[in-house]
């Protein structure tokens, strides 16, 4: 949020640097000054907001040692929404049109001598954002990215491409002082073919750096990858959790559950019953009962018998 709310001021900082610094006979000179920070007349242009918001993205991961690169990729979506979006704005405001035509999807604008009809140039231009954003949503679900930027080259590109015609209709352009030369439509030209020549170069050298499960062919991709460091020290994290859950749980069962039930549970049994059945009861039946009852009930039956004959004499 704190890279949104910064790359939001870099952007309105940016675009108004870049329309005041093409039109000083608005801006500049004895009084004209303050009309700088007349941000709701208007005057605001979405290179110059370009510029500034990737300045502000730039400071922001600089500061916090935010890998650039990644985060520029996500950034290229909502680029397009933003000006898919934020050229409707034009078209309330009757601004950033283009010559008179006769084509039939003409716009007609009322103006002092009457209604005058000319090409819609802010809908051209949002229409090409919206071909941009399903271009490359598509691309990234089909091909995906092969290296960090890889989108963020592609939006440069596309955009350049279509501003550089659609900035020729245009009647409001900046231009540089001096010449006939249109600003946006030079740096349009000049993005496009940096971003183009990145493209077939990076394309041309099998770039590759992203990790395999961040494509779409994640599954075919090998598991070895040339990655930056920080893409390392997540791996070696990842491996090294692993064997902290083996050498705590694995052990511990072992070596505290089995060992107690054989020292604790089999050894009572064996010297506590087997023996007390062995020397008390076997020894008590065979030296105790039988020798008393022989040594008693025999003796017994001599003398009685002795005394039944001297009865009978």
């Amino acid at each position: 949020m704190d890279m949104i709310i910064l790359a939001i001021i870099g952007g309105i900082v940016g675009a108004r640097i870049y329309y005041v610094a093409f039109r000083p006979d608005l801006y500049f000179g004895a009084g004209n000054w303050t009309n700088i920070f007349r941000i709701q007349e208007g005057g605001l242009a979405i290179y110059g907001g370009i510029f500034g918001a990737v300045a502000a993205f730039l400071i922001y991961c600089r500061a916090k040692k935010l890998p650039i690169t990644r985060l520029l990729d996500p950034g290229a979506f909502g680029l397009f929404i933003a000006q898919a979006l934020g050229r409707w704005g034009n078209f309330f405001n009757r601004e950033a049109f283009g010559v008179e035509t006769t084509m039939p999807w003409a716009m007609g604008l009322q103006t002092a001598t009457g209604t005058i009809y000319v090409h819609p140039a802010f809908l051209y231009e949002s229409i090409w954002n919206i071909l941009g954003l399903i271009f490359l949503h598509r691309f990234s679900k089909k091909v995906g990215r092969k290296y960090y930027g890889h989108y963020a080259l592609i939006y440069i590109a596309w955009y350049g491409f279509g501003r550089f015609f659609i900035e020729g209709l245009r009647v409001d352009s900046l231009f540089i002082p001096g010449t006939v030369i249109r600003v946006s439509q030079m740096v349009a030209l000049i993005s496009f073919i940096a971003a183009l020549a990145a493209l077939i170069r990076n394309h041309v050298r099998g770039l590759n750096n992203i990790l395999p499960a961040e494509g779409p062919d994640a599954e075919s991709l090998p598991t070895d990858c040339d990655c930056c460091a920080d893409d390392c020290e997540e791996a070696v994290s990842e491996d090294g959790e692993e064997p902290v859950a083996d050498d705590s749980e694995e052990p511990i069962s072992d070596d505290s559950k089995e060992p107690v039930s054989d020292d604790s549970e089999e050894p009572i049994s064996d010297d506590s019953e087997e023996p007390v059945s062995d020397d008390s009861e076997e020894p008590v039946s065979n030296d105790g009962e039988q020798p008393d009852s022989e040594d008693s009930e025999e003796p017994e039956s001599d003398d009685d018998n002795q005394e039944i004959e001297r009865n009978e004499e």
